[in-house]
Formats: C-alpha cells, structure tokens, sequence
C-alpha cells in the first residue's frame, strides 16, 4: 500500500515539474503579467477585507511595488510543493528519514538548477545563482513544514492515545 502511495506522488512530482516547467518558459511581460495581475488581486482583496480607503491607481502601484516578492514567494512555493512531493515519493524506498529529507531537497535544488538554465534560452529572462538560492530555501522550507506538521500530529496522535489507555 505504501508503494502505491509513493507512486502517485512521483506522477504529481512529474505533473508539478511541467508546471514548473510550463511558467518558466513564459517570456518577461507576460509572466511580470501574471505576477502583478495576481498582487493586484490580493491588494484589492485586503482592501475589500481590511476596508481600506485606498484608490484605483494607489492599488496598481501598490500591486507593481510586491510584485517582484510575491514573483518570488511564488518561487519559493513551487519548490516547496516539489520537495514535498519527492519526500512523499521516496516514502516508498527504504531511507532514514533523515536521508529521505535530504535526498528530496536536493532533488528539488537539481531541478531548480536545471529550470534557471532553461530561463536562459526563453527571451527576456535571466536565469540566476540567486534564483536557485531562493528556489533551494523553498525547497528546504517545504520539507521542514512537513516534517514538523507530521511531527505535531503525531505528537498529539500519541497524547491521545495515551489518555485512552490512562482512563482505562
């Protein structure tokens, strides 16, 4: 059943790759596009929330100020979600969980590299040594969190399980 589990994980790994993929071979304008159409969403979204008085043209030059950090954490994201995915994936293998960890973050960081020299050839963008880093720091981020949410849950799993056995 494991191995099973393990293997979708490596078909979404593989799906989630050609999303990557599929962003990265985006040229400049419209993938600047697509980042400062979604700051704008959230901009108006926290006004609409927030009930600020904020006008029109305030809220798009808000929107084109985050839109290089949330191009960013977007990045940041997507190597998240892959590392996690690999993680899920080598479940399935016999690894120490500590190797296991390791083994997806790097698998992660490979891509990252590999995606930043695809950039080069797509007009108008620039694949960077920085990129990879804040790719890699997503990727770490994302093992993390799910080490420690696994962590948390089974934390709480065992207290409960461990209150049902004292009541007995």
């Amino acid at each position: 059943m494991k191995i099973k589990g393990a293997a979708v994980a490596g078909v979404f790994a593989l799906l989630w790759m050609a999303v990557i993929f599929s962003f990265s071979a985006q040229e400049k304008e419209e993938s600047s596009a697509v980042s400062e159409a979604f700051s704008y969403r959230v901009i108006s979204s926290s006004r609409f929330f927030l009930r600020l008085d904020i006008d029109e043209e305030d809220l798009k030059q808000i929107a084109a100020a985050i839109e290089k950090g949330v191009r960013k954490a977007a990045h940041m994201t997507e190597f998240g979600i892959l590392s996690i995915l690999f993680y899920l994936w080598l479940g399935g293998r016999q690894f120490r969980p500590v190797n296991r960890a390791l083994l997806s973050v790097f698998l992660a960081v490979l891509y990252a590299a590999s995606d930043e020299i695809h950039q080069r050839f797509v007009p108008g963008r620039a694949g960077t040594l920085g990129d990879v880093m804040i790719d890699s720091t997503g990727a770490l981020l994302g093992v993390v969190i799910l080490i420690g949410v696994k962590q948390c849950i089974s934390f709480l799993w065992n207290r409960r399980r461990y209150r049902e056995t004292k009541l007995l």
